[in-house]
């Protein structure tokens, strides 16, 4: 009730309140509009009511007062508890981080930054207590002046002495909520600077941009000057109708082949991928919010130094806020000429004039930023592939050769032989091979002149029978004395040197495919053993030579 003015209804007993916002004739009296002229309130016509019943129904007392007695844990003290055990529970949960409640309200007053961080601003923002609250909490006091009350409703008695605890806390909230506010806002603007620059100033994306406007006029017949790069984020889609590889794929091969120097693009526009994090419109909602969040706070700050507060602290805080003020009127500038700048650089990439502005930075970012990821993932697939093709170019050129011919395997044992080519090497190897082939013909065609009656006719034995018996470099019918010692000792020589030669060097002398046809009448004679006419008959004796 205003001052001076008389209840409507007069009450014996005390009853409950309602808790509601009155609404006063000075807040309608506006001549401007016709609704102005009378409130709705003022055409209601009063009613009688049974006040006695009212009175009755709602009627306080103090038996009927929600305050409970509980008893502490040690059983010797009693708390009074008012609030409800939802509201109490969430109070004691918040209190157990927050300092001690003593040096909360001092905290409070002096804007202690080292006694209450910002998350426990945030906290006591939610416990402020309501009118009805505090009311509920003094009765209770003043009905049981002997009993203690409960933890959370000595925190809010206490919250509630301190003047101006709303004005107070979203002050100090905003002050320190501010720096990271203003870095919200100021570190997109500066990618967006720099993300423009970088577009600009990309070789990858221009040689891109020209190998997929090349393709386009072909396939399309055209002579297009260009193409907004909104068709980016369509490119991958597009295939071939032969290899169904997309058109990103023979984009990047063309860009690979013609320009080495390319890169893989993504790496390059760091600043235009922070962007695609960024709604744009947030933050510019962000921006309205913290000019509002100033303006509110000039205000709490007029209404606090209306009760006690140090000059000291009213200058810092008055201070802080003019800083603020500047700040954000720096911000909304430099807002406004890097969107303007943003629109000139669409225009510059050939956007037409009446859709710059519907150009949302988001999706402008977030279109090159998918493409240039995409691109790389591709660029390296294709490095993949070309190394693979020369890789298989190399093995083609060696394919049929010999292995000891590619210079990589068959060391020399020897430095001297290291030195020497593998082509001159293979050569004397050759020629020592065909001596020794001559040596054992001439050798050969020696015995059989010897023993033969005819020159140049040989005597016809089986080699299974005669050896281990006869010499290897007689005829079958001549002595081992005939050979000659001159002979054997440079057949000897050259076996001892060629046995001496690294594995690498000696070759290897095909082996003879036997005939194993009369391998059985083979072993029944040995078994057996020859006689002496069969001896004879087969010219194995001494004598036995064949008469012409």
């Amino acid at each position: 009730l205003c001052r001076g003015e008389t209840p409507l209804f007069q009450k014996k007993k005390k009853t409950i309140r309602l808790f509601w916002n009155e609404v006063r004739p000075v807040d309608w009296q506006c001549k401007s509009h016709k609704f102005c002229k009378e409130s709705l309130w003022s055409k209601l016509e009063p009613i009688k009511l049974d006040t006695s019943k009212l009175e009755q129904l709602f009627e306080t007392k103090s038996k009927e007062l929600s305050v409970t007695k509980k008893a502490a844990v040690d059983g010797k003290r009693t708390e009074i508890i008012v609030l409800d055990s939802k509201r109490s529970n969430a109070i004691n949960i918040g209190l157990t981080v927050l300092p001690p409640p003593r040096t909360i309200k001092t905290a409070i007053l002096n804007f202690d930054e080292y006694a209450l961080n910002k998350e426990g601003i945030e906290k006591i923002l939610t416990m402020i207590p309501t009118e009805e609250e505090k009311q509920k909490i003094q009765e209770a006091q003043l009905m049981n002046p002997e009993v203690p009350l409960g933890s959370a409703e000595q925190f809010l008695l206490t919250l509630s002495s301190i003047t101006e605890l709303s004005a107070r806390l979203q002050l100090w909230a905003f002050k320190m909520d501010y720096e990271l506010l203003e870095k919200e806002v100021a570190e997109p603007l500066q990618d967006l600077k720099e993300g423009m620059d970088q577009l600009e100033k990309n070789k990858t994306l221009k040689y891109i941009l020209t190998t997929l406007l090349a393709i386009g006029n072909f396939l399309n017949g055209s002579n297009a000057k260009g193409f907004q790069l909104s068709y980016l984020e369509k490119v991958p889609e597009v295939k071939d109708t032969v290899h169904k590889q997309s058109l990103l794929h023979h984009a990047c091969s063309i860009v690979v082949e013609k320009f080495p120097e390319s890169t893989d693009l993504y790496s390059e526009i760091g600043a235009i991928t922070r962007l695609a994090k960024v709604d744009f419109d947030q933050l510019q909602d962000n921006l309205a919010q913290m000019e509002r969040r100033c303006k509110a706070s000039w205000d709490h700050l007029k209404v606090i130094a209306k009760h006690e507060m140090k000059p000291a602290l009213k200058q810092k805080m008055s201070d802080f806020l003019k800083d603020c003020a500047e700040r954000i009127i720096i911000l909304k500038i430099v807002h406004r000429r890097i969107i303007n700048r943003f629109h000139a650089f669409l225009l510059f990439l050939g956007h037409p004039i009446y859709t710059v502005r519907e150009v949302s930075i988001h999706r402008f970012s977030k279109i090159l930023s998918e493409f240039a990821l995409e691109y790389r993932t591709t660029r390296e697939r294709v490095l993949q592939q070309k190394q693979k093709r020369a890789n298989h170019r190399e093995r083609n050129k060696t394919r049929g050769k010999m292995i000891t011919d590619s210079g990589k395997f068959g060391a020399a044992p020897s430095d001297a032989q290291e030195s020497q080519p593998q082509g001159i090497q293979y050569a004397e190897d050759a020629a020592e091979h065909e001596n020794m082939k001559a040596v054992l013909k001439s050798s050969l065609q020696d015995g059989e002149s010897s023993t033969s009656t005819v020159p140049g006719l040989r005597t016809r034995t089986r080699a299974s029978a005669i050896r281990g018996r006869l010499g290897p470099w007689c005829s079958a019918t001549d002595d081992p004395v005939t050979c000659t010692d001159d002979t054997a000792d440079e057949i000897m020589e050259r076996i001892v040197r060629s046995a001496t030669q690294g594995p690498s060097q000696r070759t290897q002398p095909r082996e003879r495919r036997r005939s194993r046809a009369n391998r059985k009448s083979l072993r029944r004679t040995l078994k057996s053993g020859l006689t002496t006419e069969e001896a004879n008959a087969l010219g194995l004796s001494s004598g036995s030579e064949m008469q012409v």
